[in-house]
């Protein structure tokens, strides 16, 4: 399910943002500022379900806001205390990952950005560190990077110790480079590295993600600092073996689709110069809609670790080309042991990312980052 901030991808003739907001949702959000001296939550409850319709989801979220924000206090520090009256019990503990938190608690975040930022910072991190063990944060502690650094960097290194995991990761996640969905935030990439170097041994799964994806963002910036980083990690000895392992293959996966040596190397993919490559078609024509089927044969003539990928280069009517990588598989082979690997890759007509067009593509063999056998096959659109 596409999850883009327009709300769309939902099943069955609904968009996400339906999902999330609807009904339910509405009166449960409704109930718990209901709790609040003089909050009419029937009226929010009325006012809230006429006006998701035509908005995507976080539209929705801005709409819930201004309903919220109506009928609570105007000055911050009294609108924060009755928002934290509010918020329901904090997630499971007891949980270690797949805990999110619903989307209708996004509006402390939200009402915290907008009073609390310029004159208020500091309640308004209080309140944002209570939100984030309800629903995650990363969203709206970027603008406190952006325009209140000093004191936002305080706060995530207390909080890079707390109790919470919740809390924990949102010092990794909202920290991120390239966060999807969220603004940029002008924060130097290198700087929340001491915060990962702590966090990269937490004991759970929830955090450790964040912290692999955190390291894939900045793979694409700096990707020296991050396989140097993993090294040091894998020195330090802090996190256990499988874990840390499956940690830095998330965290080097776009490096490894690059070619990356520095990233190749450290998951013990070698040289690749002097293997024997071939790549065989069943057929250099194909139609969309059909599959495009093919055998890779990778020889070596010692004990080698490799990596398969394929890229396919696709005709632009405008005589420009984009590409693409797909994974093929790993292996162990040797000079009595090749590896082989049959593919059958479907010329989708219906893909969501790019389109077939009539021409000439290239299908390219790559070996532990190098491109090693190539060939031309037609597409009939």
């Amino acid at each position: 399910m596409a999850r883009g901030p327009d709300g769309q991808g939902g099943g069955a003739g609904f968009s996400l943002a339906d999902q999330l907001f609807n009904a339910r949702t509405i009166a449960q959000l409704s109930r718990e500022y209901a709790a609040l001296p003089g909050f009419d939550g029937a009226a929010f409850a009325t006012q809230a379900l006429a006006g998701m319709p035509g908005r995507g989801l976080l539209e929705r979220l801005e709409f819930l806001a201004d309903g919220i924000a109506a009928q609570l206090p105007r000055e911050f520090p009294a609108m924060a205390e009755a928002l934290e009256a509010a918020m329901p019990p904090p997630l499971d503990p007891a949980r270690t990952d797949n805990d999110f938190g619903q989307f209708i608690h996004a509006v402390p975040g939200i009402l915290a950005v907008r009073h609390g930022l310029e004159n208020h910072t500091e309640r308004a991190l209080d309140l944002i560190y209570r939100a984030t063990q309800r629903f995650s944060m990363e969203f709206y502690i970027r603008p406190f990077l952006n325009a209140r650094p000093g004191p936002t960097l305080d706060r995530l290194r207390q909080w890079v110790g707390d109790d919470n995991y919740h809390v924990r990761r949102l010092v990794s996640e909202g920290t991120r480079p390239r966060l999807p969905w969220a603004r940029n935030i002008t924060l130097d990439p290198l700087v929340p590295l001491a915060f990962l170097d702590r966090l990269h041994s937490d004991p759970t799964r929830y955090v450790t993600r964040s912290v692999a994806n955190h390291m894939n963002d900045i793979s694409k910036l700096a990707p020296d600092a991050v396989t140097t980083r993993l090294r040091q990690w894998r020195e330090d000895g802090r996190q256990c073996p499988g874990e840390l392992d499956w940690m830095t293959r998330h965290a080097l996966r776009t490096a490894v689709k690059r070619g990356d040596p520095g990233a190749l190397a450290l998951l013990g993919y070698g040289d690749a110069t002097a293997l024997s490559v071939s790549v065989q078609l069943d057929r250099t024509r194909v139609a969309v809609g059909e599959r495009l089927e093919f055998d890779v044969t990778v020889g070596a003539e010692t004990d080698t670790r490799v990596l398969v990928d394929y890229r396919i280069h696709f005709a632009r009517p405008n005589g420009k080309t984009g590409s693409k990588v797909f994974k093929l598989g790993t292996a162990d082979i040797s000079a009595a042991a090749p590896g082989r690997w049959r593919k059958s890759h479907l010329i989708k007509g219906d893909a969501t990312t790019f389109r077939w067009h009539s021409g000439l593509h290239r299908l390219v063999v790559q070996v532990n980052g190098l491109d090693r056998a190539e060939v031309a096959f037609e597409v009939q659109a």
